[in-house]
């Protein structure tokens, strides 16, 4: 049986990629109604915030499963 040290992610790592998840779900969700527009009657209807809050959700979990340098061994 081997004794090395397993390294352990902080929990940090498994919500960037929830958060990576989403937002390419949101994001794609976006670029569908981009493309397939619905008859609602909204005030900011063309400035596709579904596309920009999934870019917002792609990048915080980009910056939280890649940059964070941390490793902890137990």
């Amino acid at each position: 049986m081997s004794t090395e040290a397993i390294p352990m992610r902080p929990i940090w790592y498994f919500v960037g990629w929830v958060l990576i998840i989403v937002g390419m779900i949101v994001m794609a969700a976006g670029i569908y109604y981009l493309f397939v527009p619905i008859h609602l009657d909204i005030e900011l209807r063309g400035m596709h915030m579904s596309i920009w809050w999934g870019l917002v959700l792609l990048i915080g979990g980009l910056m939280l499963t890649l940059f964070n340098r941390k490793k902890t061994v137990v």
